[in-house]
């Protein structure tokens, strides 16, 4: 993927209001020269969350959320850098430039066109389709519902769509018709109820068709496409989020209408996959918006067999913070049937007992083997231990090899580590990745940073940007004044932007996350008694270093006449 030009970036931010961008998602009230709010990223019932217009910048004291609007973005409506960008731009009216544009095949514009067309026209056919509003009725949807998760009917008809979007290699291109060998193209869906699939931003992707009676295939899904991926997709995953932005957990389950019937009974967390087995892409996905996963199956032998599949491809998905239970259903029973015969209270009690992914993981392990004897107990140390080695180290897979060494009555590491290797020599101390770290700002720069951030304009009024010293520290200091003297009109978020990915990025988050600055703050003024402090204390440290080196060495003429000057002054 191409990189998107800083200047771009820039440009996007001078573009946006943090604060309206934020206020239309988390209603704020002015609060001095800022913005208050309650965390939407943690529980909170005085508000610790501040937006302030002047930096561009949110910042919580609660839990230390913060950011620009683009980081904003990617955490609220849980987007990837690249979707908050787009996102951006669609609300500021631009387009994000061609020589950014994906490396892959370009997506013609008329494809997401010839998709939104294709749902339109299911949308409204099923307004005037007896047939298709019978069978939602028979299976217990109610059009809240239906038009909720926009529902439709395909036409029994052969060129609905392909007439409607003209295009015809679009609409193949789209999945939304299939050419003969003449040339011609006919409707993939007809005579089907259809369920359209959505992206994280809401936009339709492809679609599910459910044939009414016994047709073959009884579901059928949009084939790959340039926008549709079933192994990376869910189904019902734009509408969870849009009920909750951040779920206590996500429900995983196998067709379109289990979602749809949990949503009726208020259970808004339940997602589908595509006809696929869950995928580590699928859970990746889910993790973005929860830390809790809930994957419901059968009871019977196929739907455990299902389970320990989607167990190992989580595996790797897995790390601290994150859980993965399994929920398995009684025998003959979908989240559907279910759902509608105890009601939705006994069926969250259900998805409140369901199973810890390392209970059951255990489980199947120990069932396949003899624990009476030595053997056996060496056979589960032998299957397990893959499994554990797909694990990202850390609290979970520790716990997980402890427990296997519970039930084994032995250190299982002293059988799977290997031999422990020599040590090299640490490296030179030029060469350490404290040279990389982000530095610890003095209070003085502190002070005259934070100042700078407030008001970047000072720096543009300074006669000359002065020469500090080389700690690390000073230098960012440095590195601020002159990137606000170079350009004068630049925030501090697109400056924060500009650093994105950068050791200095972290020090700048923590200088912007400072207390909110108090009434008649003056940023200049403070910013020059600052500096002035700074440039005093470079100046006595200097003449302490010089004193140094004459008793080490006769001084150069150059050196002599700098001390003097220095005692002079």
């Amino acid at each position: 993927m191409a990189r998107i030009p800083q200047n771009f970036i820039d440009d996007l931010i001078a573009r946006t209001d943090i604060v309206q961008l934020i206020d239309g998602r988390v209603p704020l009230k002015r609060q001095g020269g800022e913005y208050a709010a309650c965390c939407p990223f943690h529980d909170e019932k005085s508000p610790s969350f501040t937006v302030s217009p002047t930096k561009q910048f949110y910042h919580c004291f609660g839990c230390g959320a913060h950011g620009t609007a683009i980081s904003f973005l990617m955490e609220y409506d849980r987007l990837e850098f690249r979707d908050a960008i787009e996102e951006l731009a669609r609300m500021a009216g631009v387009e994000i430039p061609a020589d950014a544009a994906d490396s892959g095949p370009s997506i013609d514009p008329k494809l997401w066109e010839a998709l939104d067309t294709a749902q339109q026209i299911f949308a409204r056919s099923l307004r005037g389709s007896d047939k298709a509003i019978a069978y939602l009725k028979g299976r217990g949807l109610d059009g809240a519902t239906a038009k909720r998760f926009g529902i439709g009917y395909a036409p029994d008809a052969w060129q609905t769509v392909v007439d409607a979007v003209a295009d015809t290699a679009i609409a193949v291109q789209a999945g939304l018709a299939i050419r003969k060998d003449d040339g011609r193209a006919y409707d993939r869906f007809r005579d089907r109820v259809t369920f359209p699939i959505r992206d994280l931003r809401g936009r339709v992707i492809g679609f599910g068709g459910r044939a009414f009676g016994d047709e073959k295939p009884k579901y059928l899904n949009s084939p790959e496409t340039p926008v549709f991926h079933k192994g990376t997709q869910l189904y019902g995953l734009y509408e969870a989020r849009q009920a909750s932005k951040a779920p206590a957990h996500l429900l995983v389950v196998e067709g379109y209408m289990d979602v749809a019937a949990l949503a009726q009974f208020g259970i808004d967390c339940a997602v589908a996959t595509l006809g696929t087995a869950t995928t580590t892409d699928h859970i990746n996905l889910m993790f973005r918006t929860t830390s809790r996963i809930v994957l419901c199956f059968d009871g019977d032998r196929a739907g455990r067999d299902a389970g320990w599949r989607a167990v190992e491809r989580a595996l790797p998905a897995m790390r601290d913070g994150r859980e993965i239970r399994l929920l398995f259903l009684p025998d003959g029973e979908d989240p559907d049937t279910l759902v509608r015969k105890e009601g939705a209270d006994a069926f969250g009690e259900r998805i409140a007992g369901s199973e810890p992914l390392s209970t059951f993981l255990l489980s199947q392990l120990t069932d396949e083997v003899d624990l009476s004897s030595v053997d056996g107990r060496a056979r589960l140390v032998a299957l397990a231990k893959p499994h554990l080695e797909a694990l990202a180290p850390g609290a979970f897979r520790k716990g997980l090899e402890q427990q296997v060494s519970q039930i084994v009555g032995f250190d299982i590491h002293d059988m799977t580590a290997s031999p422990p290797t020599p040590r090299p020599p640490p490296p030179p101390l030029v060469e350490s990745d404290e040279e990389h770290a982000p530095p610890t700002l003095t209070p003085r720069v502190r002070r005259a940073a934070r100042a700078l951030l407030e008001r970047p304009a000072i720096a543009a009024e300074l006669p000359s940007i002065p020469r500090l010293a080389d700690a690390p520290d000073q230098q960012f200091l440095e590195q601020l004044i002159h990137a606000f003297a170079d350009n004068p009109a630049m925030t501090a978020a697109q400056y924060l932007e500009r650093l994105r990915g950068e050791p200095d990025e972290a020090t700048l988050d923590d200088v912007l996350s400072a207390a909110t600055v108090p009434a008649g703050f003056d940023p200049a003024a403070d910013f020059q008694e600052a500096l002035g402090l700074i440039t005093q204390d470079n100046a006595k440290q200097r003449i302490r270093n010089l004193t140094t080196l004459s008793q080490q060495r006769e001084l150069t003429q150059g050196e002599r006449e700098e001390l003097r000057a220095a005692y002079q002054r």
